[in-house]
């Protein structure tokens, strides 16, 4: 992870810099800033929060001021969002999509409100009327209407130019295809946020939690990634949603202010934010900062300050951008949301793959109007990052203003005899020995099944929806029959029946069941006894595997005993099998690595095969096409203009085609776009066919077989 800079230079105040200190600090601001907002708009894996990262723009903008001499040519000032990622097309704006400045104080609003009137040669008595709304903390998009009709939408990019996302857009139910109204503009350029609500995001975060998945950190996240998949149905499923704020195009101003602008946005179809105020004065803008500062933890959708602007369209469009940032508006940031408490200890977890994560046990404290008693400290690294210790006073803030974090020490409030936390190096639950890998960060129990923790959890994930489906077992029952014996692994779910049968005393006796309950439960598990194949190998619980790779794997193999086949060929991870599984689109090494290992391991097998006797795999099957495409297999690179990389995937796919991520000699054609690389100059090397983006345009059209 990287984190902001720490040296003497940094630690240094801008009015101390001398003119060489400030030019080196200059250039290493704009390398951090620039690599932080690739992760955060491209990525969408933010490695600082939103304050550390105002406070390096800031600092930036100061030295500038202070030195404009100094001002590089692609300062960070002068740069909106990062550049677009090459897995999309890219879309011009209209007009640049910037990013607004900020303010922190009441002092920064008079400063912002004497810079608008200077600028448009206003006497300092003349008012300059606002319009503050929430700051929604998601995703800006643009939406170009074309008669009246959504013809594309795209990200903001890096301002300039975005990606498109039309048929992902299309997914929210906020955004109208068709627009309401008569005599609309021509063409119709909006812009908004795309976000994700609040409960929507925690129900999202249990299921990743439940399969295995890393949890998104705040919903911001979650949304910027549900709307760069190269699948819609993807994102479909993250249930966004969108807020309309602003325009692209001086034709789609027709009102005189922005009052009546979000008027006419809600009279055309689109959403636009509820809360908003009227403000004449600094002091009214203050007042209606700490309203909506009270109000914002009993929202439905993340927000992280307020933002105001000029009332005045005709202002507005005098006021024109200075650099990134329109001056004409302004947003005034929420300080983090932080209390002080007591670590009273730090217990160790254990997940379904074993994983062992640190948990702070907190003195329960209000952070943002959430309690918090409890945060995760990741692993052992984030421990000894931070030398947190049992008994230590720690700052708590809640990350995205949703999950608990520990922010660091106070150091002047430890204990003399306090000790470095030693971290277990042996399983909590089972008392077998751990390992961490090389490369990884999280060290792991060696326990498999025998562990109480990994076991439970993976009997809870193996009867979970998306899994085998098991109604009646969820968390509470599975613990209690964990705990009377009858279920120790996923295996005996399938002789709780005939267990029940043969016991003195009947589940239906225990508190919390009837005979109907019990009854419904062994139907459920009767019913799961015919399984799919994409189904059964989520329920297995590896590593990495999800919904989506599980259904790779069943495309590919088509049954169990030729997949168990494959990885066991694969063992030395190299070879025939080991290159096919690896170069499924959307595995790769380290998906490929877990699943190996999974199917090698003894106790795993030995765990299947008790499974195997009571389960009955559906085979995929597969419809297969007579098309110039059967049994080939696809390489695609580079940029397509006329489709997408995920439509041209589907497309291959439905032909009977396979479409893999690496060039080899299986390979029968290299499909090449724009800005093909390395896979083209591969392809050339060994001799694969290399398609234009016409020629396999005409391949799928064609209707004769090969």
């Amino acid at each position: 992870m990287k984190k902001m800079s720490s040296n003497a230079i940094r630690d240094k105040g801008v009015e101390e810099l001398q003119k060489n200190e400030a030019k080196q600090e200059l250039k290493a601001l704009s390398n951090e800033i620039i690599y932080h907002n690739k992760q955060y708009y491209t990525l969408s894996e933010p490695q600082i929060t939103d304050h550390e990262y105002d406070i390096l723009r800031k600092r930036n903008s100061d030295i500038e001021i202070r030195f404009p001499e100094l001002k590089m040519k692609n300062s960070p000032s002068e740069i909106v969002g990062a550049i677009p990622s090459s897995s999309f097309k890219r879309v011009p704006h209209s007009s640049p999509m910037l990013s607004l400045g900020n303010a922190f104080s009441s002092n920064d609003m008079e400063e912002f409100i004497e810079r608008v009137q200077k600028f448009l040669n206003l006497s300092t008595k003349e008012k300059v009327t606002l319009i503050g709304e929430p700051k929604i903390d998601g995703l800006s998009a643009s939406l170009t209407y074309r008669k009246g009709v959504l013809s594309v939408a795209a990200t903001r990019g890096d301002g300039e130019v975005g990606e498109d996302i039309t048929q992902n857009i299309l997914t929210i139910p906020d955004v109208p295809k068709k627009l309401l109204g008569e005599n609309l503009p021509e063409i119709l350029e909006l812009r908004g946020e795309v976000y994700m609500g609040i409960s929507d995001f925690q129900l999202l975060n249990h299921e990743r939690i439940n399969s295995g998945q890393k949890p998104f950190v705040n919903p911001r996240n979650a949304a910027s990634g549900g709307l760069r998949q190269l699948d819609p149905g993807v994102t479909a499923q993250r249930k966004l949603h969108f807020f309309a704020y602003a325009s692209g195009s001086d034709l789609a101003r027709p009102a005189k202010t922005y009052k009546e602008f979000l008027g006419l946005l809600v009279n055309w179809g689109l959403k636009v934010n509820p809360i908003s105020r009227q403000c004449q004065s600094v002091s009214d803008a203050e007042e209606f900062h700490n309203y909506i500062m009270n109000l914002r933890s009993s929202l439905e959708y993340e927000i992280d300050g307020v933002v105001y602007k000029v009332n005045n369209i005709r202002w507005q469009e005098r006021l024109g951008a200075s650099g990134r940032e329109p001056r004409w508006a302004i947003a005034w940031k929420f300080p983090a949301e932080q209390s002080v408490t007591k670590l009273k200890s730090i217990s160790i977890q254990v997940g379904r793959t074993g994983a062992l994560t640190p948990v702070a046990e907190l003195e329960s404290i209000s952070v943002g109007g959430v309690t918090v008693s409890r945060a995760s400290l990741h692993n052992e690294d984030e421990i000894a990052r931070k030398d947190l210790r049992e008994g230590d006073f720690v700052l708590v803030q809640r990350a995205g203003d949703v999950i608990p974090q520990v922010v660091h020490v106070i150091k002047e409030k430890r204990h003399e005899d306090s000790e470095p936390f030693k971290f277990p190096m042996t399983c909590p639950e089972c008392q077998s020995n751990t390992f961490r890998a090389e490369g990884e960060a999280v060290r792991r129990c060696t326990g498999g099944l025998k562990c109480p923790a990994q076991a439970i959890e993976w009997i809870k994930h193996f009867v979970s929806r998306g899994a085998l489906d098991i109604e009646g077992l969820g968390e509470k029952q599975i613990k209690a029959f964990w705990d009377s014996g009858r279920l120790k692994r996923p295996s005996d779910i399938f002789m709780l029946e005939k267990v029940d049968g043969e016991s003195a005393t009947s589940i239906s006796d225990h508190e919390g069941w009837g005979e109907k309950s019990a009854t419904k439960l062994f139907d459920s598990i009767n019913k799961s006894r015919k399984v799919s194949l994409e189904r059964f190998l989520y329920a297995l619980g590896i590593r990495h595997v999800g919904q989506a790779t599980a259904r790779l794997l069943a495309q590919q193999y088509l049954d169990l005993n030729s997949l168990k086949k494959a990885v066991y060929s694969a063992r030395y991870y190299k070879g025939p099998s080991w290159d096919e599984l690896s170069n499924i689109d959307g595995i790769g090494d380290v998906v490929a690595e877990a699943i190996v290992s999974f199917f090698n391991n003894d106790q795993n097998i030995k765990e299947l095969d008790f499974i195997l006797q009571e389960v009955k795999i559906q085979r995929l099957e597969v419809l297969e096409k007579k098309s110039p495409l059967s049994g080939k297999t696809l390489v695609f690179t580079g940029a397509l203009e006329k489709m997408s990389r995920a439509e041209a995937k589907s497309i291959a796919e439905s032909l009977s085609a396979k479409v893999v991520g690496t060039i080899s000699k299986n390979t029968d054609y290299l499909v090449a776009g724009t800005g093909s690389g390395s896979k083209l100059r591969k392809a050339s090397e060994i001799g694969i066919k290399v398609l234009s983006e016409e020629e396999w345009i005409s391949i799928i059209s064609s209707k004769e077989g090969s």
